[in-house]
């Protein structure tokens, strides 16, 4: 038995299948797994997997002042805490992170950029920002389209 997947407010989805757009859910999909590819290619141009860009991004767009936790970069990219601590550890190896005590609790590990990983982010931050402009009216036009906006117009 299939269960009904929750919407992001964690409230089970409404509609069967007749209200379903079969073709708008799939040029969403299409259009993330383009997005994906383009961030996966300019990742690796810069010398990175994208796991790693998304882990720099992450520590930088969400961490504090003092940092990230291996536990919150955890959380983000949605695995488990040992991989992120695997990926903490490559990305200290090759001098992008570096670890500190959070001084509120001695316990736990931040990560900051270092000066080069913030050239190589800052670098391809700007080239997503721009692919990201060039997509937006096709995602505003697709989202429209499945949040139900374009019927209310």
């Amino acid at each position: 038995m299939i269960k009904k997947p929750k919407a992001a407010s964690g409230r089970p989805r409404a509609g069967g299948a007749e209200s379903v757009d079969y073709r708008s859910l799939a040029e969403f999909r299409y259009a993330i797994r383009r997005f994906l590819a383009f961030s996966e290619a300019a990742a690796s141009e810069a010398g990175l997997t994208a796991q790693q860009h998304q882990a720099l991004l992450t520590i930088k767009g969400v961490g504090e002042a003092d940092g990230l936790s291996i536990g919150d970069l955890a959380t983000r990219l949605l695995v488990r805490q040992h991989t992120a601590a695997e990926l903490a550890n490559r990305l200290e190896e090759a001098g992008l992170v570096r670890r500190r005590p959070d001084p509120s609790d001695g316990r736990r590990v931040l990560l900051t950029l270092t000066p080069e990983s913030e050239n190589r982010l800052q670098a391809l931050s700007g080239i997503h920002q721009d692919e990201i402009s060039s997509m937006a009216p096709q995602l505003v036009s697709i989202l429209a389209k499945l949040s139900g906006a374009e019927t209310q117009e």
